[in-house]
């Protein structure tokens, strides 16, 4: 299975597993997976994390795993309180909203935060939503995260997640369920990231696209320019299966609060936005794919935040990074308790 058509043109088949193209080569700071060091997979094969028993014993229940937690989503329209705190979900993003989205992409910086409890996460992903936020919400989301209690470590990994009920029954991360259909043999989902940034040091980052086929529907995943990684069916979703009615780009992170303070846990770089490139982490050439299947610039990106004495987000445009923002905090500090 291939895609017919991509957000950059017709669909080119080195882009599943020609590591020699000649865009390989002109990569800068290339990112690469720790796994590489122990060898690759035979063509017609596809690297799958290996499940352990300790990985299912940190997980709540066998049913809860692999799987997020309900309402994870960030509702820039929630202005209530309570439905804040009781998530105890906190995100940094930036939105789009209004129209019908084909896909999304973005340039993200890698990093691996600090996470306080092993409970809790941070992540930094693209969401693609269709329908609204209650029972029936579409999601189909891919990122870099840190969750010890996922993995069992502190290690950065590239990471899936879909659901079509809101989090309540369907969807998984990575390959833990069926839905996504990998069809690459070089990169694994859940695996570690490498290198990934230092404050004041080398940046690194990662390119994502996820975009509508035109002619069978399905919603494919490409990482950097050359791995087309594999698709979500169009039949896992309802309102998907036509459209997304918002994308979003960003950080979140759980806040369990430890000793009935704000966690420590840190998203990512765990330093806020103002403090610009090599010390604050950001998202930069942001766009959509529109009905034509063609990439463009987001129209009237707005952002959101519940604590932005926590986490915080800014966002700006120039040449090089088109719309871009930086994101992220320390969590707990001064002013926010």
């Amino acid at each position: 299975m291939r895609p017919n058509y991509h957000p950059e043109g017709l669909f080119d088949e080195n882009k599943v597993s020609d590591t020699e193209n000649e865009k390989a080569k002109q990569r800068s700071s290339p990112i690469t997976q720790l796994w590489h060091m122990n060898g690759k997979c035979p063509q017609g094969t596809i690297p799958i994390r290996r499940t352990k028993e300790d990985d299912v014993l940190r997980a709540s229940s066998v049913k809860r795993y692999g799987k997020k937690k309900r309402r994870a989503i960030p509702q820039p329209r929630s202005a209530d309180p309570d439905l804040i705190s009781q998530s105890g979900h906190q995100h940094a993003i930036a939105y789009v909203e209004g129209g019908k989205y084909y896909g999304a992409k973005a340039t993200i910086n890698v990093w691996e935060p600090k996470i306080q409890q092993p409970n809790e996460f941070s992540l930094s992903q693209l969401w693609i939503l269709g329908g609204s936020f209650g029972e029936d919400l579409n999601s189909i989301e891919a990122g870099w995260q840190v969750s010890p209690d996922l993995y069992g470590d502190n290690n950065t990994r590239l990471f899936t997640y879909w659901t079509s009920d809101a989090y309540q029954a369907t969807g998984c991360y990575n390959l833990l369920c069926s839905g996504f259909i990998q069809i690459n043999s070089e990169i694994a989902m859940g695996a570690s990231i490498s290198p990934v940034s230092a404050y004041r040091n080398s940046q690194y980052d990662i390119s994502i696209l996820v975009w509508k086929d035109p002619k069978e529907g399905h919603w494919w995943m490409q990482f950097g320019n050359d791995y087309v990684l594999g698709y979500w069916p169009s039949f896992l979703f309802s309102y998907l299966a036509d459209s997304a009615s918002m994308i979003e780009w960003g950080g979140e992170v759980v806040n369990s609060e430890p000793a009935g303070h704000h966690t420590s846990t840190q998203m990512g770089s765990g330093r806020f936005p103002e403090e610009g490139f090599g010390k604050s982490s950001y998202f930069r050439n942001i766009q959509v794919v529109d009905d034509s299947n063609n990439l463009k610039a987001p129209k009237e990106l707005g952002t959101f935040t519940e604590e932005s004495n926590c986490y915080d987000v800014q966002t700006g445009s120039n040449g090089d990074w088109g719309h871009y923002f930086y994101y992220g905090g320390p969590g707990r500090n001064p002013n926010c308790p």
